[in-house]
């Protein structure tokens, strides 16, 4: 296959869940790897990139909704879900920069050289860097739950960094992280799925199973991943910083109260990134766009229109 070709696809599994309404497609993106994708809807594209630890599933709601109106595209992230999983041979390979670079070739893809892009988590992070990196592509931006990497390692210290263990964890040299968690996969993940939701029933048995499968298959990337976050990305995104560089569209952030729990302005850190800013706080658990879909879907229609 081509680089940036792409096919029909449908899910790994017969049972496993989808978005209802969306195909799957295939997309390779870069050499020898390709992304899994659902896609739906028509008119002005959005590109719905998931956090972590789950996949494209995340957005069913959301994706259903904004469908009406728009092309919508909910990939797995490279290294998550149905999407290829190469191997970390260096920083590079799952670097935010590197999966900002897929999505922008998978939007392209399909067709679409401008696009607005929203991630959640993991997502976000990815959605950051492509608005950094790709600003001629992003028309808007959104961001969901989650600070910019150099923000977020600094805001964690003391006795409240015990939230963020996973973070540290995986930070670690490549063996042991993996190793730990690969021996119950299920148990340390599910965690989150259980820690994270103010709302259980959000993430339906059968979804949750999704989840737990997908990331049972996928610990080295995932891992990988959150390894780069502590090197490579805090790298860039400092860089960035003291070049001056900015996100140029509109930006749209949703967050649970983290301010108000760990003591820093979070509205703050992120307009010094975001000039054309608008901040909210969604009352709901970090699985957002699942137990609060029609308050993400209104924020996103409402940056949709500026």
């Amino acid at each position: 296959m081509a680089p940036n070709s792409s096919a029909p696809h449908t899910p790994e599994r017969p049972g496993t869940p989808v978005i209802p309404g969306f195909a799957h497609r295939r997309v390779e993106v870069a050499e020898g790897v390709a992304l899994h994708a659902a896609v739906g809807g028509a008119g002005r594209p959005i590109v719905l990139l998931h956090g972590f630890p789950q996949t494209h599933l995340m957005w069913r709601h959301v994706a259903a909704d904004l469908a009406a109106d728009h092309t919508v595209i909910c990939p797995d992230l490279r290294g998550y879900g149905a999407s290829d999983k190469p191997a970390a041979t260096g920083p590079a390979v799952y670097a935010k920069r590197t999966m900002a670079a897929d999505v922008v070739a998978l939007a392209r893809a399909l067709g679409h050289e401008r696009f607005a892009l929203a991630g959640h988590d993991r997502g976000a992070l990815v959605a950051f860097r492509a608005g950094l990196d790709h600003p001629g592509a992003i028309s808007h931006l959104a961001c969901l739950d989650v600070l910019p990497t150099p923000d977020m390692w600094d805001v964690l210290h003391g006795r409240d960094a015990a939230v963020g263990f996973h973070l540290y964890l995986m930070a670690q040299p490549p063996g042991l992280p993996e190793r730990l968690i690969a021996a119950d996969a299920d148990a340390f993940f599910g965690h989150f799925l259980d820690l994270w939701a103010e709302d259980p029933a959000a993430v339906p048995p059968a979804v949750r199973a999704a989840y737990l499968e997908a990331c049972r298959n996928a610990v080295p990337s995932i891992v990988a991943d959150y390894r780069a976050s502590a090197t490579v990305d805090a790298d860039d995104d400092l860089a960035d910083r003291a070049a001056g560089n900015r996100l140029r569209m509109p930006v749209t952030v949703l967050q649970q109260d983290w301010g108000a729990a760990l003591g820093y302005d979070a509205a703050g850190l992120w307009r010094a990134w975001a000039p054309d800013l608008r901040h909210a706080t969604v009352d709901c658990g970090h699985f957002m766009a699942e137990e609060a879909p029609g308050r993400v879907a209104a924020e996103l229609r409402w940056l949709l229109a500026r």
